[in-house]
């Protein structure tokens, strides 16, 4: 059985606010993500997760970011 599908908004409203990165800009980069992951994939069910989880460290690990 496979995973629902995360509510996108509520993902990237969510890491927007966690990291102090404008929703725009989580947006975009969520859905690039995104598709990488879809685009290598095999199996679906995780790749939400996985593409959240990867913008959110990106935006954290970020050396340029304003604090």
């Amino acid at each position: 059985m496979s995973q629902p599908e995360p509510n996108i908004e509520e993902v990237v409203k969510s890491i927007a606010e966690e990291t102090d990165t404008p929703a725009e800009t989580v947006s975009k980069m969520y859905a690039d993500t995104l598709a990488d992951y879809r685009h290598d994939a095999r199996v679906f069910d995780y790749v939400p997760l996985f593409a959240a989880k990867k913008v959110r460290n990106k935006l954290r690990d970020d050396p340029h970011r304003k604090h």
